[in-house]
């Protein structure tokens, strides 16, 4: 039986498509970062050591599953361009070489994690109990790399036929199995079953994860353009593995610098203790909750751009793009305030630790003046990936998050002396000056491709 959530994103209302996308997307992953947060709340139960070791393993794991990201773009934006010219065949082709890549995909960053994941710990953290706890974590979660990798895949090339409630539903379910698997696994039941101590919120991620993987894949090969598909349609082509990878690796390599970017936070974060650490690792939670509606917004953007882009009609890829910085810009005025002054209420939902919350509190109110700006980063990325151009997302973000946060952190911190303040204000200042360089590229980009931003 097909799946019936199959839109045709070239005609229609474009309020109605952005809130037929975005809404499931950003409950989704609002039950994602929701999920996120149980981990970080059993984590603080069994301590601070703990949070930090999560913190630091995550954030190694997060480096991994970069190429899932860049998987699930190079899907909704190549099907989706496919499904706007009306080419189902090479709808299909695209989408069930790309699930092979992932698989193939998915051995190789296995493998690859055993070396990588012990060197990264290591680099951004001291001696003790924190690394040991990060260290174990990270090696348990190597087993939850396929559930991440075919599901994000498999979710690209549904985006593409505007379907984002399939992966809602997964995550919602995920994230209620969570409260039930996280304490089962790091307890146990007693006089039954042993628990995995802190290494049970890793086991908990593998169970919950290869089932929303499971129930992806499900809905995929439910599609129109999956019917008939046989093992001659998976087998590798070179032209098709070209044309995958040059709209992956940009946005695999830029998600790749913003992760390490994180690395770079850490180590700047450790020489103020391993409260700085679990203070940054519960504001980001934070953080996310409150961006939600944004990147679901503009999470919607790019299968919109890309039905329309392969469509040829250039006027309904502009009205796209400013429908969605305009509601962006009502949405983060509603989310800053928030941070500014609740900030401090939130950090203590997740610890009692009387030195990490102040450190977390300053990051949040910073972190309220660049909402805005992240939105219409976002909302760029997902713009240029459309019109396939992911490659200057790779620039932008090297600059943004490579070059830009290590510089201005080493010349705050480390030249001028300041304290975990000069680590935010390092953030803000590569993100403010990230963002004039990609709305530059975004001007000449749309004037080449579409005829301008105004037409």
């Amino acid at each position: 039986m097909a799946a019936t959530r199959d839109f045709d994103l070239t005609k229609g209302s474009m309020a109605g498509h952005f809130r037929m996308l975005a809404i499931p997307a950003a409950l989704g992953m609002l039950f994602t970062t929701l999920y996120n947060v149980v981990d970080v709340y059993f984590a603080g139960q069994i301590g601070t050591q703990a949070q930090a070791g999560l913190a630091i393993g995550f954030q190694a794991f997060f480096v991994l599953i970069a190429v899932a990201f860049g998987l699930s773009s190079a899907m909704s934006a190549l099907v989706g361009n496919a499904r706007g010219a009306k080419d189902d065949r090479s709808a299909r082709r695209i989408a069930a070489q790309g699930l092979a890549f992932a698989f193939i995909a998915t051995i190789s960053l296995m493998i690859f994690a055993l070396w990588f994941g012990p060197k990264a710990i290591t680099l951004i953290s001291e001696p003790g109990a924190y690394r040991d706890a990060a260290l174990g974590y990270f090696y348990w979660l190597i087993a939850a790399l396929p559930g991440f990798m075919l599901a994000f895949s498999a979710n690209g090339i549904l985006q593409a036929h505007g379907d984002s409630v399939t992966m809602q539903r997964g995550q919602m379910a995920a994230f209620f199995a969570n409260i039930i698997l996280n304490p089962l696994c790091i307890y146990g039941i007693p006089g039954l079953i042993d628990g995995f101590g802190f290494n049970g919120i890793a086991l908990a991620t593998i169970l919950s994860q290869t089932g929303v993987m499971l129930w992806v894949l499900r809905a995929v090969m439910r599609l129109d353009i999956m019917k008939g598909v046989a093992l001659r349609h998976i087998r590798l082509e070179l032209a098709t593995v070209k044309e995958i990878t040059a709209q992956m690796l940009p946005t695999t390599t830029a998600m790749m610098v913003m992760f390490v970017s994180g690395f770079v936070l850490q180590y700047a974060l450790k020489g103020f203790g391993e409260e700085a650490i679990a203070a940054y690792g519960i504001a980001l939670r934070i953080e996310q909750i409150l961006l939600l509606p944004v990147l679901g917004m503009t999470g919607a953007l790019l299968p919109i751009a890309a039905q329309n882009y392969g469509a040829g009609d250039h006027a309904r890829v502009r009205e796209a793009l400013w429908f969605c910085w305009k509601l962006g810009f009502v949405m983060t005025a509603l989310a800053a305030p928030i941070l500014w002054f609740g900030g401090g209420y939130a950090m203590r939902l997740f610890t009692q630790d009387a030195a990490v919350v102040p450190i977390g509190q300053s990051y949040l109110r910073v972190d309220g003046f660049l909402f805005p700006i992240y939105m219409m980063l976002f909302a760029i990325n997902s713009f240029l990936q459309a019109l396939k151009k992911p490659v200057y997302t790779l620039w932008i973000s090297l600059y943004r998050q490579g070059f830009g946060v290590a510089f201005f952190i080493w010349l705050l911190v480390g030249m001028i002396g300041m304290d975990v303040w000069g680590v935010w204000l390092g953030i803000a200042t590569a993100v403010s000056t990230g963002w004039i360089i990609a709305l530059w590229i975004t001007i000449r980009i749309a004037r080449e491709k579409i005829g301008g931003l105004r037409g």
